[in-house]
């Protein structure tokens, strides 16, 4: 039984996300700083995401650090069309579908097409009408004159485009969310009271008529010195719609002007043999009819926005230093409703830690702040393996945050070139050794060794800070738990990528898109 999910429901759920996400608890994580343990071809050739219990499970495993989503971090997209001269764009029509393409992009879906723009000033337009004429099959003609009025009226540029003027994107949007390949549109567009969005959407006539192309032109039976014919009915479910009618010198129509767009339609025609008789066939004029509510009224759903874009800066603050330094991240995601470390309550600070922590002393030849990334620690005591994030040497004192890979601790599959792993899409030759022999447990005080280097003994340190140096989490008796708590939490959105390293005072920009 053939069946669509329609563009309507995919703004509505867009609309749905973006609004959970301004009132939930929504985070931005980074996670995954060993990736060579998992792929040693992980920056080459990162592989997919795989979406299973299994594997969300793993992922929370992972996480290194969490940044909140707030209503001010997620924005509507559309994709980014600069106006060009030179270039023909398409119009909008009501009707454009498998049977009917877009002439100038070949779509089956207005969507897709190049029918609105953005020029030079970060001004939003959409295109009424491109030129579109019997004598081009109405394709249209290529742009030259670049749209930037801002009346709430459409107007007809010098080359016969006509462009409606829908708003202007804010600096402050400019700088937080602009991307190369989209822009973005204004939240509470129905809601807003900004003098600006409010002109626009107030001037708003539903079901205004705009535009009248001509499909196919035959001859009239007019007077030889009669070119314009005015005040002919556009007949439909509205009211009130008028066109002039030019023609040409064999009594053709060559184009159809709107007087009077009149209100309430959906479907319309233009009545012109009522007034004048063709001479055998009639002419075909396709009345374009507006999106609900009129041009400018919903351009969430004028502009077909269904793709959300989330922005999170990664940053440490010097009181709070929540995300790793001196290592790398491979992953990002969001995670909703998280909850705090050994608790039920959902997290509610800014930024969270998602990984443990250890102070030890330093001793021996091996000196951990030199070169920690991803080294193994190893607890005989507990039998406990870990895989080390980071490490902070602070006077006598190194601070070493960790996370725990399930890897370690499971020896289950073993199949082909698949061995000794937990996970049976690791390649042999990963850096986990595995045993169903260790104890999944945190580490305690006792004596660790890192790389099989032995002698590492743990600081009876309590507190979150060493003098003037923050550390991110509350060290007790000379350890530390998450700020989150790594198994909870939904996850509804998982991106690897190739390894971003973090260096002192070093920020990350993440920008993520959302399409339903």
């Amino acid at each position: 039984m053939p069946a669509i999910i329609t563009d309507n429901l995919k703004i509505r759920n867009c609309t749905n996300f973006i609004n959970d996400v301004s009132t939930g608890n929504y985070y931005t994580f980074i996670g995954l700083s060993n990736y060579n343990d998992y792929y040693l071809d992980w920056n080459s050739n990162t592989p997919d995401p795989v979406d299973n219990f299994d594997y969300l499970n793993e992922y929370r495993t992972t996480i290194l650090g969490v940044k909140r989503i707030t209503s001010s971090d997620v924005i509507r997209v559309i994709p980014k069309i600069q106006w060009k001269s030179g270039v023909r764009y398409d119009m909008y029509r009501h009707d454009y579908s498998r049977y009917n393409r877009t002439p100038s992009t070949n779509y089956t879906r207005l969507y897709d097409s190049n029918f609105y723009v953005m020029n030079k000033d970060y001004r939003v337009y959409i295109c009424l009408y491109n030129g579109a004429a019997v004598s081009n099959n109405n394709q249209g003609i290529v742009s030259v004159n670049e749209p930037l009025h801002t009346s709430e009226s459409p107007e007809t540029e010098l080359d016969g485009y006509v462009w409606k003027y829908l708003y202007t994107i804010s600096p402050a949007d400019v700088l937080k969310f602009d991307s190369t390949n989209y822009i973005s549109l204004p939240n509470n567009w129905d809601t807003s009271t900004d003098s600006e969005i409010s002109r626009i959407r107030n001037s708003a006539v539903n079901g205004k008529i705009e535009t009248i192309i001509i499909e196919t032109a035959t001859s009239y039976l007019i007077p030889a010195t009669t070119r314009v014919i005015n005040d002919v009915d556009i007949l439909g479910d509205g009211a009130g719609g008028k066109a002039s009618v030019t023609f040409n010198d064999q009594g053709y129509p060559i184009q159809v002007t709107v007087s009077d767009g009149g209100f309430g339609y959906t479907f319309a025609t233009l009545n012109l043999d009522a007034v004048v008789p063709p001479q055998t066939e009639k002419s075909i004029f396709n009345v374009i009819i507006p999106p609900p509510g009129g041009h400018g009224k919903d351009i969430y759903k004028e502009l077909g926005a269904n793709r959300a874009l989330i922005y999170s800066r990664i940053e440490n603050t010097i009181t709070n230093p929540d995300f790793i330094e001196g290592n790398q991240f491979s992953r990002v995601g969001i995670i909703k409703d998280v909850t705090y470390f050994g608790s039920d309550t959902i997290f509610s600070e800014t930024t969270g830690s998602g990984v443990y922590g250890v102070a030890l002393l330093k001793s021996g030849a091996y000196d951990a702040a030199t070169s920690p990334e991803d080294s193994t620690i190893y607890q005989p005591n507990t039998d406990t393996f870990a895989s080390l994030v980071s490490a902070t040497s602070i006077g006598t004192t190194t601070i070493v945050k960790y996370t725990k890979p399930r890897e370690y601790y499971i020896d289950t599959y073993s199949s082909g070139n698949v061995s000794n792993s937990f996970d049976r899409y690791l390649t042999e030759g990963v850096g986990f050794s595995t045993s169903s022999t260790y104890t999944y447990t945190n580490l305690d005080n006792s004596d660790v060794t890192i790389n099989n280097v032995p002698g590492f003994t743990v600081v009876n340190f309590s507190g979150s800070s060493i003098g003037d140096t923050f550390l991110g989490q509350q060290f007790v008796g000379g350890l530390s738990n998450p700020d989150i708590n790594t198994k909870s939490g939904e996850i509804v959105y998982i991106d690897n990528r190739a390894s971003v390293s973090r260096q002192s005072q070093q920020r990350e920009d993440i920008k993520i898109i959302i399409e339903f």
